[in-house]
């Protein structure tokens, strides 16, 4: 038997090719998890689950861990995914991170509508979608389960150039507290992480000179990695946050 506080258990993350989503696998992993990696890109997916040593290592309590492409935006895509874990792993994910997320950044009078419509499919319904298609099964199995989805702290407080993005993550906020309410009765916990300025692909669009003014806001003066944002993620997946449901954590360094 694996060791470690998710040991024994499937994992689904989506947005598994980089930054949150894949330092959620890796941690998961390390706790005992068997993961699958989801991501659009399914090459930087596979690199997840090849290339990390946590992961690297093969099977789990579960079985072995996998890479699978996924669009969250895309209900048949995630529809699909179900199927396909169904019938690899005999049960659905009980651990879901719902971790994809894209940008597209511009001031609100120049926003184009389909990068506002982008954002929202993927950050707001492709969420939702995830969550309702896996939950359900869940429900269906009579698991347990617990659903972590990553949130932003810009959807609290805005941003400049990112009203798509910030109404987006905003909704993910609202949106886990109401399924937490609905879930509660078939023991699936549902809960939302805001990271603030972590390192990773998304970020690092971002120009310097901005980076810098951020950090002044920031109390511990520094930028997170996305590892201490997956270590927040894999205690919600854990019975060690047995009673924590519809709850919102920052993990933001003070911001």
């Amino acid at each position: 038997m694996v060791a470690g506080i998710v040991a024994g258990r499937l994992a689904l993350v989506t947005g598994a090719g980089s930054g949150i989503g894949r330092a959620a696998c890796q941690v998961l992993s390390r706790e005992g998890a068997t993961v699958i990696a989801a991501d659009k890109n399914y090459e930087a997916a596979l690199e997840t689950i090849k290339t990390h040593t946590a992961l690297a290592s093969g099977a789990n309590a579960v079985g072995d861990h996998s890479a699978m492409e996924l669009d969250v935006g895309d209900s048949k895509s995630v529809q699909n995914l179900l199927d396909v874990v169904m019938k690899q792993y005999k049960a659905p994910a009980t651990i879901v991170v719902n971790s994809a997320g894209i940008t597209r950044d511009n001031w609100m009078l120049k926003m184009s509508e389909a990068d506002f419509d982008s954002v929202i499919n993927i950050n707001l319904k492709g969420t939702f979608l995830v969550m309702q298609v896996f939950a359900r099964a869940m429900a269906v199995a009579s698991l347990p389960g617990s659903i972590i989805n990553i949130s932003s702290i810009t959807g609290k407080y805005g941003n400049i150039g990112q009203t798509n993005y910030t109404a987006s993550k905003a909704g993910v906020v609202a949106m886990t507290q109401s399924a937490a309410k609905e879930l509660g009765k078939s023991n699936i916990r549902v809960n939302v992480i805001l990271p603030g300025f972590v390192k990773t692909p998304m970020v690092e669009t971002v120009p310097d000179k901005v980076v810098q003014g951020m950090l002044k806001l920031v109390p511990l003066a520094r930028m997170g990695e996305p590892s201490e944002v997956a270590e927040v993620i894999t205690f919600l997946a854990s019975d060690k946050s047995s009673f924590v449901t519809g709850a919102t954590i920052d993990v933001t360094g003070g911001f």
